[in-house]
């Protein structure tokens, strides 16, 4: 059984990737039949925050999000949350959970679909910062005034 951490890594990605990423991994592989047990649904969930992260917890808003729950021909169950309304990524995600639960096919889904999500990701975040970077507004160089 794999360690709680490594499986929240792992739904995070999932979680984050997009669905053509996710469609292109089922190439790699031959996923065995599966059903859906419950989903994909999509509805409002709250988003709650601290000030500080150490604060009372107060409600910032709403986000939509879809979630899904398939299962194995053995029983395993896959979970997903998505922000968003994809349906069919929300239904991939759950897919490739219950697979990671599988010994013959985490270590295929590990080598194989693991760096491609992180790549991804990795890319995305580049991505945002050089978009943000032109705004960037550096406070310590602004004149005071009191010259």
């Amino acid at each position: 059984m794999m360690s709680l951490t490594v499986r929240q890594e792992r739904m995070r990605l999932l979680a984050l990737a997009s669905v053509e990423r996710l469609e292109a991994g089922l190439s790699a592989i031959t996923p065995p039949d599966y059903e859906v047990v419950r989903g994909p649904e999509t509805g409002l969930v709250m988003i709650r925050g601290r000030v500080g992260n150490t604060g009372d917890a107060f409600n910032m808003g709403e986000a939509l999000a879809t979630r899904c729950v398939v299962s194995l021909k053995d029983g395993c169950l896959g979970y997903a949350w998505i922000l968003g309304e994809d349906a069919r990524r929300a239904e991939l995600a759950a897919l490739y959970d219950a697979l990671w639960q599988r010994d013959g096919y985490a270590e295929p889904l590990d080598r194989e679909l693991l760096p491609a999500l992180e790549a991804e990701r990795a890319r995305r975040v580049r991505e945002d910062a050089a978009a943000v970077e032109p705004t960037r507004v550096d406070f310590f160089t602004l004149v005071r005034g009191e010259d």
